[in-house]
């Protein structure tokens, strides 16, 4: 979304980054024309972060996963080196 020079000037007096903006956009709470990450919001996103990294460690330790999909649909799904493994033997 294009920027004003409005907002890139307030930005940079109050030390707010892109990054953050996105993260609002991502986390935040529409309320009308404004969108809201309170310190309550940021730890829900903080505990979800967590989650998703134990989640993605459990993956990564098991090579990745795949997902094979036929447009809309899901077909199967396998951890990422089983097919390796099996083609060995």
């Amino acid at each position: 979304m294009a920027k004003t020079r409005h907002i890139q000037q307030r930005m940079a007096q109050r030390s707010i980054r892109h990054e953050y903006l996105e993260i609002v956009k991502t986390f935040g709470i529409d309320q009308g024309d404004k969108t809201i990450l309170n310190q309550k919001g940021i730890d829900r996103a903080l505990l979800e972060l967590k989650k998703l990294s134990s989640q993605m460690q459990k993956m990564r330790s098991r090579g990745g996963i795949v997902l094979v999909e036929d447009g809309y649909q899901e077909i199967t799904t396998y951890a990422l080196d089983s097919y390796t493994k099996n083609s060995l033997h």
